[in-house]
């Protein structure tokens, strides 16, 4: 009976292989399983006598705990959460901290923690008399200055 040995540079390959698969097909999870194949490879270079189904294992291991850690957490601290390009009902409601008073015919300035429509500092106009300091809800947008209330 003929024993076939997979060496590390098989799992490098076909960890290349899955990689550069990645960029004709972007779902962005075969990057994953390149990189499991990978870490078979660079733990097949220290202990190459390890049997196929450890090889097979580690690779599982391997490529679902980096998928994981991508998509639970990597992908979520670069998700955009700015409401750019995004209709201004999608604004309304949002509260933000008034940082200049609006006096002598000059608008008053209002900064949201989350930019909104790109921009988190914006002119506004307001019915009621406000403070620095005061929190305030965007109640409708003008052009560019945005019309807040209080609640």
């Amino acid at each position: 009976m003929i024993e076939f040995k997979i060496l590390y540079w098989y799992w490098l390959a076909f960890g290349m292989f899955l990689i550069i698969t990645e960029l004709f097909i972007p779902s962005f999870t075969i990057i994953w399983f390149g990189m499991g194949a990978i870490a078979v490879a660079l733990i097949l270079m220290v202990l190459p006598n390890i049997s196929i189904n450890w090889q097979l294992f580690i690779w599982t291991l391997a490529s679902c705990g980096a998928t994981i850690l991508w998509f639970k957490l990597a992908k979520p601290l670069m998700a955009d959460h700015t409401k750019a390009g995004i209709s201004k009902e999608a604004i309304m409601g949002e509260k933000g901290q008034v940082i200049k008073i609006p006096e002598g015919g000059h608008r008053g300035i209002i900064r949201f923690t989350t930019p909104l429509l790109g921009e988190d500092e914006w002119p506004f106009i307001c019915e009621t008399r406000t403070e620095v300091g005061d929190r305030l809800f965007v109640k409708d947008i003008s052009g560019n200055t945005l019309i807040i209330e209080k609640r």
